[in-house]
């Protein structure tokens, strides 16, 4: 798998998640397997701004060896100087986000909303390709509903602009995460590009990558929820693309201990007081389907501190084990 000079070792890739793919997230899940990380959306506009915040954003872990920076917006000037911007993080490829369903984001013109917009969606890739000296890629949806199903059109579209691989999510904008991922509309658009295309949508574990795989012709997976308490999920996809075998789930000492050691990875980042509010939901993943989980759940979703944290986990390995 390779997008133009960049060689992947593998075809597992962790998806850009707002508010969960930071820098200690990404560096576990490169650490479990995944071949390929990108940054949570960056705002062009406020990366061009100087806003702080969004500069965070793009940080890039020790671990991640192959990582992209992604970015949203609606003006194709703003995002080539976003994207430049981006470089002096040491990103290997730039990433056009071009499916975030979110209100605040295509509510403004970005996102999804550009799913509606081919031409100003492919003066974005110009831009931008033109602007910086690594590949650009796009992130798009199977179309903003169902009556304007066009990921077909929008990736001829990109590829023609210059974008080097295209990510499709398998459902629409108005669909948002429900329903079954549309297998066919990636395999489409497989077929009508000559660049990499990268299935998204509903890959859980090893056997969904690998039909995800095999139903669309696609040259890699990309997954997002399906790693939230779950980073083992890269691990078991490679052996299981490699090998065929099927790897038995992480014990339970080993998810409390890798809880742990991300959490404890955010605080090193963040400090305490923001790890603390982070670990609500990251902790609520990783206890799911344990013993006594709702109880344990509503605890963490008090968490200030990282001792009540190990306490909690204790208490949990003497509950199940």
């Amino acid at each position: 798998m390779k997008i133009r000079n960049i060689e992947f070792n593998n075809v597992a890739f962790l998806a850009p998640m707002a508010g969960i793919a930071d820098k200690a997230f990404r560096e576990l899940c490169a650490r479990f397997g995944a071949a390929y990380t990108v940054t949570e959306m960056v705002s062009a506009k406020g990366l061009t701004m100087g806003d702080k915040k969004s500069a965070a954003l793009l940080s890039l872990g020790s671990d991640e060896k192959t990582a992209g920076a992604q970015i949203f917006g609606d003006d194709p000037e703003t995002m080539a100087s976003a994207a430049v911007k981006c470089l002096e993080f040491g990103p290997k490829i730039i990433d056009i986000n071009m499916g975030c369903p979110a209100p605040k984001i295509a509510g403004n013109g970005g996102g999804a909303a550009l799913m509606k917009n081919p031409a100003l969606a492919a003066e974005i890739i110009k831009a931008v390709a033109s602007a910086v000296n690594v590949p650009v890629t796009a992130k798009i949806r199977k179309g903003w509903d169902s009556d304007s199903v066009n990921a077909v059109e929008m990736a001829r579209l990109l590829e023609k602009s210059g974008a080097a691989a295209i990510t499709v999510h398998g459902r629409t904008k108005k669909e948002r995460y429900s329903g079954k991922v549309d297998y066919d509309i990636i395999r489409q658009v497989k077929s009508a590009v000559d660049i990499p295309v990268i299935g998204n949508g509903d890959v859980v574990d090893a056997q969904s990558a690998a039909l995800m795989l095999e139903e669309t012709g696609c040259d890699a997976v990309m997954i997002g929820r399906g790693a939230l308490g779950n980073p083992w999920i890269f691990r078991c996809v490679n052996v299981y693309l490699s090998d065929g075998i099927v790897i038995p789930p992480p014990s339970l000492e080993e998810k409390m201990t890798v809880m742990l050691s991300h959490i404890r990875k955010i605080m090193e980042y963040k400090g305490e007081y923001t790890a603390m509010r982070e670990a609500r939901h990251h902790a609520g993943y990783y206890t799911k389907g344990l013993r006594g989980s709702a109880a344990f759940r509503a605890e963490i979703g008090t968490l200030e501190t990282f001792e009540q944290l190990e306490e909690i986990t204790a208490r949990i390995l003497r509950e199940n084990l």
